[in-house]
């Protein structure tokens, strides 16, 4: 029997994860729901020999990749990653509690992306499943009040966006886009048209029907998901990256332009989205070095490799 998708792992999980730390940070506070969710993950780093293992994997390609020994993988630093999550985590409640105030993040915005957050027509942001991408509810929410539309493929979205909202979230608004239908095509459009922006993970693959492209990702082959890069191309709108990288106590929030449009020409489509991957995947390997425990896909990235188990 094949290996369930990372979806079907997660999309239960991650819905009653975000409602436990929703009513226990209204309950607890950060410093009481510490140690619970710390001994959740210790949990997790002992018993999930799947999510130890990719952790494992990751850490010795980037070591390989980038040519730096010190980055190469021992229990310690495997360890170090799963931490690193659950204060992911306990930021992600400052977040949805109002605690985390503009003051506390950097900025870094070489191509004045902000000047355009509120012009007639949005754009897309891809981001990934490094740092903390519940920060840019910091710049859809207390920054700039920009309505923020995420693109996501869980069933959850709607529960989600209830949640959101009973955590004064009102301008972030989960949208699943499991399936680009004619009339998600559409919504996403008009949201466009009204100014608004829309996000999207470009590190992971949907559950049902997915379509990837196989790019070189810290020196081995790796599948990433066509969704974000035929979304610009169909809804012609500008492709901006968004990164956010907790560095020293502080967030970073990096937004890069990426692609003017993504154009295509009659059977040449596949390969221009696989060169627009191959481009996001050289760039996502670039900012896992300079976070390299933050990187949070607990689960085999890479399925062809043969690996040892951690």
């Amino acid at each position: 029997m094949s290996e369930k998708h990372w979806a079907a792992h997660e999309e239960r999980g991650s819905f009653w994860l975000m409602k436990l730390t929703a009513v226990g940070v209204r309950l607890l506070g950060r410093r009481l729901l510490s140690p619970i969710l710390y001994g959740i993950v210790m949990y997790f780093f002992l018993f999930g020999r799947r999510a130890r293992h990719s952790a494992w994997q990751y850490q010795r390609h980037l070591a390989q990749w980038s040519g730096q020994p010190a980055l190469r993988p021992t229990h310690r630093r495997v360890f170090a990653q799963f931490m690193a999550f659950a204060d992911a985590l306990l930021d992600k409640l400052d977040v949805w509690n109002g605690r985390l105030a503009l003051s506390q993040i950097d900025i870094v915005d070489p191509g004045n992306l902000r000047s355009r957050l509120h012009a007639e027509r949005g754009q897309m942001l891809v981001g990934a499943h490094l740092g903390n991408l519940e920060v840019c509810r910091a710049l859809a929410e207390i920054g700039e009040r920009v309505s923020m539309n995420v693109l996501v493929h869980t069933r959850h979205a709607e529960h989600f966006n209830r949640l959101l909202g009973e955590a004064g979230a009102s301008h972030l608004r989960l949208i699943q886009v499991s399936e680009l239908d004619p009339a998600i095509m559409l919504q996403l459009s008009q949201r466009l048209e009204r100014g608004e922006w829309l996000a999207i993970a470009g590190d992971r693959v949907p559950l049902h029907g997915a379509r990837t492209v196989t790019v070189d990702f810290l020196g081995r082959p790796a599948a990433f998901p066509q969704g974000p890069w035929l979304l610009a191309g169909l809804l012609k709108c500008p492709l901006n990256l968004l990164f956010c990288l907790k560095r020293e106590g502080r967030y970073q929030v990096i937004l890069e332009p990426f692609a003017p449009a993504i154009e295509w020409r009659r059977n040449q489509r596949d390969q221009v989205i696989a060169d627009w991957a191959a481009r996001y995947a050289e760039r996502l390997g670039h900012y896992c070095l300079q976070a390299p425990e933050q990187w949070f896909n607990f689960y085999p990235f890479w399925k062809t490799d043969d690996d040892v188990s951690a």
